[in-house]
């Protein structure tokens, strides 16, 4: 793991809102669409694997 310093930080973070902020506000918009798509089930994001566990065990029988 590499370790850097707090101005080479800030000059990382302010290259990605600048490039960010470059985007047209269409691709952002798309962006945030897709990044909602890829989110997990909302039982698998904050109960873990038992629900999805019954689940599939409830499907089955």
């Amino acid at each position: 793991m590499k370790i850097i310093s707090g101005s080479d930080y800030l000059k990382y973070m302010t290259q990605q809102v600048v490039a960010y902020l470059e985007l047209p506000s269409s691709e952002r918009k798309e962006r945030r669409k897709v990044q909602k798509l890829k989110r997990p089930l909302y039982t698998s994001r904050w109960l873990g694997i038992i629900p999805f566990a019954l689940k599939v065990f409830m499907r089955k029988t």
